[in-house]
């Protein structure tokens, strides 16, 4: 499975996951526990924002990333 298709279902899954997180389909960790209760949402979260970022990602892999004020 490439990396493109692991992103887009990882994605699915946590946009599933966040649009629905208290519906009782899947709750890993219950919300009324302190601190841990919103841990399985911050996961989806950061999981949906690295699937989008991998599925969108043009850039130039050969060519390293230089930020603007670096230019010459």
């Amino acid at each position: 499975m490439g990396k493109k298709a692991l992103a887009f279902l990882g994605s699915a899954a946590a946009l599933i996951y966040i649009i629905n997180p208290t519906a009782g389909v899947v709750e890993f960790i219950p919300d009324n526990v302190p601190f841990f209760g919103n841990i399985d949402e911050a996961t989806a979260t950061a999981l949906l924002i690295w699937g989008v970022k991998t599925l969108f990602d043009k850039g130039n892999k050969d060519e390293p990333q230089v930020l603007d004020d670096q230019k010459h």
